[in-house]
């Protein structure tokens, strides 16, 4: 046996989504009770587990051969519930994912909804959402059901014969995706990308449960304090209703059309007494979230450690990755000067303290958050992050010279930039150093073909920029990298050809090729992004633009419009990715243990001695595909995980 195509039906007392596979898998009670297989392309079998069935010697040896690879979608599920299973880890490096493989190709992270997608003969069963709620989760004990807490098959035969049907179908679904996408197989590369990620979700990070569950409980008391203080100022049953607190506002004589974020800051600005009290109770309160805390109780192992929170080519546009349970990719930054204190009073449960020494304890709450990722016992956590790791690489692919050469002479991106824009020198805290904040927000907002809007999304009038300054920002900004202009329009003008013509054309190390439906575009890399479905169609402007199918905002399979920046953003976003993994595959095999990546940033946890020099050495190595990109890597230590 070469492959084996694996699907299984589970049962456990946890909340998948919110537990994650990990600590669903690990739950009292857990058990695979349906196990379908195909070995090479052979006929599907299921074993009915919960029955009695066995899983046949063969297909056990198969599962623990390091040879035989393994195919499911969402391979991570299977894996793990099988790890449990046999009461043996099993190592992903014989395993494949044909989700990844999907993702790959820009295609949706759902089953059905690659089925759908490639119009597959044979779709998910979609009843089988149904019958996994009712044979896979806990249900509610009723008079008629005999107060029993979890259906069995002999509750409902039929149901249980369909339930077998629904994984057998999963089965044929990721045979017939292998089938479909056979002719664009996943890079070796790729793969040992995906084990790589896996190793680390294996591993996990550890979470300070002390200091978890004490700001759960803070936030519990500062909101019953603030609720309480707001009922005696209004009289009324529930002020944290809109409705309620609306009508309390106009009888006090302010005219209120809404109570979001922004209307109650304006109406605290015309609001005095009683009246600027309650709003100013109500905005403490909309602070107030422990969220990424009750993420973290709900998703914590009993090793102590969350698990899985990163998933591999979350974001198929780009292979990009994405956060989940916990969602570490946008977390609170913290700016405490003493976050240490902060951090202590908290976990000490000195909830009074707190409220006497900070403005604001929802604040402090949410730049802890960050602090509840700690070390193991023994060790430090070393992190490592690029610098500008975007600005370098748009720089390199456009070939704006004046650009690398303050990277290569250590010097501040967006002081040159403010330099450059206003012909004059730009010096951090030093002459002209007003510019700089001006440079950042073109430097931030301006390099995917952002104009006006994009600075004011960036906040460049609250900053202080002045409406009648932000057009003149737009065109000094281009003015001064006309390469990464040109580049826009030149990686557009690459991309209709490759559309319109189904042709194969070439761009400063990148190329563009149409092949069987599919709009690829290689990276210097190796690694290919792709747009399904390509076409020619007019925009808004009545000019001739590419549009393709992928997920759309609202998360949906949608047609999707595009054009030279936005590629160009894709572009340098998904080849600045493969730096990252690039450099952890280095890191990993000098035996660093990554816990944890956000953004262009590693968490290692190591030794003490461990030496962060060679650590962000190792970091900024360029790889061989990248020659002339240069990369910096800056780092701090910590004992527990926070921004430097």
């Amino acid at each position: 046996m070469k492959n084996l195509s694996i699907d299984i039906e589970t049962y456990s007392s946890e909340n998948l989504a919110k537990a994650g596979v990990y600590r669903y898998s690990e739950a009292p009670g857990f058990e695979i009770s349906l196990f379908s297989y195909s070995a090479d392309n052979g006929p599907i079998k299921v074993v009915d587990l919960a029955c009695g069935e066995q899983l046949p010697d063969e297909v056990r040896l198969a599962i623990l051969d390091p040879a035989v690879i393994k195919w499911a979608f969402n391979a991570q599920f299977e894996r793990v519930c099988l790890s449990r299973y046999f009461g043996e880890w099993l190592s992903p490096a014989s395993w494949h994912c044909t989700m990844i493989w999907a993702a790959t190709l820009g295609l949706p992270l759902s089953l059905d909804g690659v089925g759908a997608v490639l119009g597959l003969e044979k779709q998910k069963i979609r009843e089988g959402k149904d019958l996994i709620r009712y044979f896979s989760v806990p249900c509610k004990p009723t008079q008629s059901n005999g107060q029993r807490t979890r259906n069995f098959p002999s509750d409902a035969p039929e149901k249980w014969t369909a339930f077998k049907t629904y994984n057998i179908r999963d089965v044929e679904v990721e045979m017939s995706i292998k089938d479909k996408l056979s002719k664009f197989p996943v890079s070796e590369t790729e793969w040992q990308n995906y084990m790589l990620d896996q190793k680390i979700n294996d591993r996990g990070i550890r979470l300070d449960m002390a200091l978890v569950k004490q700001a759960i409980q803070c936030d519990e008391s500062f909101r019953k304090t603030h609720l309480a203080k707001a009922q005696i100022l209004t009289g009324l049953a529930n002020p944290n209703s809109t409705q309620q607190l609306k009508g309390w506002l106009e009888e006090n004589g302010l005219q209120v059309d809404s109570l979001n974020k922004a209307a109650v800051s304006d109406l605290l600005s015309e609001a005095s007494g009683a009246t600027k009290q309650v709003l100013q109770l109500r905005q403490e309160l909309a602070k107030s979230s422990v969220k990424k805390y009750t993420a973290m109780q709900n998703a914590v192992c009993a090793d102590g450690r969350a698990h899985g929170l990163l998933q591999f080519y979350g974001a198929n546009r780009t292979g990009r990755f994405a956060g989940r349970l916990i969602q570490v990719q946008n977390l609170p930054q913290n700016h405490l000067l003493d976050l240490e204190q902060a951090r202590e009073l908290i976990r000490s449960g000195e909830f009074s303290a707190v409220e006497m020494l900070y403005d604001s304890v929802p604040m402090v709450l949410s730049e802890l958050i960050r602090t509840a990722f700690v070390p193991k016992d023994g060790c430090r956590f070393f992190v490592a992050d690029f610098s500008a790791i975007e600005a370098r690489v748009i720089a390199w692919l456009a070939g704006e010279h004046w650009r690398m050469d303050v990277f290569a002479n250590g010097g501040d991106i967006y002081c040159a930039s403010a330099s450059q824009m206003f012909h004059m020198p730009v010096e951090k805290n030093g002459i002209n150093g007003h510019l700089r904040q001006k440079g950042k927000i073109a430097e931030l907002a301006l390099g995917y073909g952002g104009s006006v809007g994009a600075l004011t999304a960036m906040g460049a009038l609250a900053m202080g920029v002045p409406e009648e300054e932000l057009l003149p920002l737009v065109k000094a900004w281009r003015n001064s990298n006309p390469n990464i202009v040109r580049f826009w329009w030149d990686v557009d003008s690459a991309v209709q050809k490759a559309v319109r013509e189904r042709t194969h054309t070439q761009l400063q190390g990148l190329d563009f090729e149409y092949q069987s439906g599919i709009l690829f575009i290689r990276l210097p890399s190796g690694r290919w992004l792709a747009y399904v479905k390509p076409r020619i169609e007019k925009n808004r402007y009545d000019r001739d633009a590419v549009t393709y199918e992928g997920v759309g905002e609202s998360k949906k399979w949608q047609r999707i419009e595009s054009y030279g920046p936005k590629f160009v953003e894709n572009i340098v976003q998904a080849t600045s990715r493969d730096i990252l993994t690039d450099a952890m595959r280095r890191l990993n095999s000098h035996g660093y243990k990554i816990v944890m990546h956000v953004h262009d940033e590693v968490v290692v946890e190591a030794p003490p001695d461990t030496s962060l020099d060679k650590l962000c050495s190792l970091m900024s190595e360029t790889p061989a595909w990248a020659k002339g990109l240069l990369l910096r890597a800056d780092g701090y230590v910590c004992d527990f995980y926070k921004k430097d």
